[in-house]
């Protein structure tokens, strides 16, 4: 999962950054306004952390905008006003939750869970492609029902290509998608995590799920 942290406090943004990291997610930090809004509208993201006050562009301003160009991607409000009417205001500008700070990391991950379980719920949580299945609640992975452990990084490796099905996905969107955008694509550390995958996932089974295209990517298909 890919989140896009907004957030001017350089400190606060650090520890945010650092507590979603060691939970496995990808983190873009932009630290305006300007630049928040400019990720959002480029970037593909799970979950999109707003502070509210903000140079350049203030949060709830992001928000509207957001949700006036049909973004449907959570948004986690997190703001030093604890007034019911704030809260109210930055609901209604098309925010998901809100939370007031200063607020306890514990709290602030498990809402960050219920936005991308939330999202995920929307569509079936169970992937399926040939006999490999995927659980995106209990993150348990199945190949002809043997269970197959994968670490974090390899899951949500996994995940994206199973979410994208027949499609062909470019070595910039796995880096975008499983690590971030300080990720050097052109590493061989996604080739590297290809043959872990195709280890644990193919090996033993005479019809190959992951496949390569030579200068293009990556498929998972039937």
């Amino acid at each position: 999962m890919r989140i896009l942290l907004v957030e001017d406090d350089k400190k606060m943004a650090g520890l945010i950054q650092r507590s979603l990291k060691e939970q496995h997610y990808a983190v873009d930090v932009a630290g305006d306004g300007e630049n928040g809004i400019f990720l959002a509208e480029v970037n593909p993201y799970d979950l999109i952390v707003l502070d509210i006050m903000l140079p350049g562009k203030d949060g709830l301003s992001i928000c509207r905008e957001l949700r006036k160009q049909k973004s449907e991607t959570p948004v986690l409000l997190l703001t030093a006003k604890d007034d019911v009417r704030d809260k109210v205001t930055g609901l209604d500008s098309g925010a998901d939750d809100y939370l007031t700070k200063p607020f306890s990391f514990a709290e602030f991950l498990a809402r960050v869970r219920v936005l991308l379980r939330r999202k995920r719920t929307e569509r079936s949580t169970l992937l399926k492609v040939a006999d490999l299945q995927l659980n995106q609640i209990t993150r348990k992975v199945k190949r002809s029902n043997k269970e197959i452990i994968l670490t974090s990084t390899e899951y949500a490796f996994l995940e994206y290509l199973m979410l994208n099905c027949g499609e062909v996905v470019t070595r910039t969107m796995i880096s975008e998608h499983v690590w971030n955008d300080e990720f050097d694509s052109f590493s061989n550390v996604i080739n590297v995590y290809v043959n872990y995958l195709r280890k644990k996932i193919d090996d033993g089974f005479s019809h190959k799920l992951i496949h390569s295209l030579r200068g293009t990517g990556y498929t998972l298909k039937e």
